[in-house]
């Protein structure tokens, strides 16, 4: 008699595992906020490194699971367990939700290369562009002073690091220094806001 293969000895486990999300997925739905937390437990590292291998940048890979866990939230009570695993939806969605920052950073790498910079007296070896995203150029299309309204939407420590960027000309080491903060938290700061200001500028594109 044969053996069973790998696949087969593993599959009881494998149902086991299955059988468990789903049922957690279905409290979800009821609004159970410990099934969320449970779920994040038993998800969060494989849907993290899927969205950190599509976008090779883990801050945005947390912004990704951010918005699937609120989807999981929302949308869990939709969701039919019989149909398929709950963790390949989870996965779907991680990965969709990740495709779309790529395709808006590709979208944001048109608009600079499509401005231009004399318009606003912006130099392309200012310092103050030092290592941030693409994002950053967004104010390449924008005139200072829609940028400064821009700004004051944001919170003050987002605010503060950007104004020493872009219109002190600092880089985002001299920053770290001015503000006695680590260079991780500044460049955190700098990207977090950016992506803030894009959506309050992206209208006006």
């Amino acid at each position: 008699m044969s053996k069973p293969s790998s696949i087969d000895a593993a599959s009881p486990a494998d149902d086991s595992r299955h059988a468990h999300d789903a049922q957690l997925v279905r409290r979800v739905g009821t609004g159970d906020q410990s099934a969320l937390g449970e779920l994040y437990d038993r998800w969060v590292r494989p849907l993290h490194a899927l969205a950190s291998n599509i976008l090779h940048d883990p801050t945005e890979a947390e912004d990704v699971l951010h918005d699937v866990f609120l989807t999981l939230w929302r949308k869990s009570a939709d969701f039919d367990t019989t149909r398929g695993h709950a963790f390949s939806w989870a996965a779907t969605l991680t990965r969709n939700r990740a495709i779309d920052r790529l395709r808006s950073r590709s979208r944001r790498s048109e608009l600079l290369n499509q401005a231009a910079p004399a318009d606003l007296g912006y130099d392309e070896s200012n310092p103050g562009a030092d290592g941030t995203d693409s994002a950053g150029h967004l104010w390449l299309k924008e005139k200072s002073s829609a940028v400064r309204r821009a700004l004051a939407t944001l919170p003050g420590d987002q605010r503060d690091v950007l104004q020493l960027a872009y219109f002190g000309g600092l880089t985002q080491l001299e920053i770290a220094e001015k503000l006695s903060q680590p260079l991780g938290t500044v460049k955190a700061r700098i990207r977090r806001g950016l992506l803030k200001l894009r959506d309050v500028l992206a209208p006006q594109l």
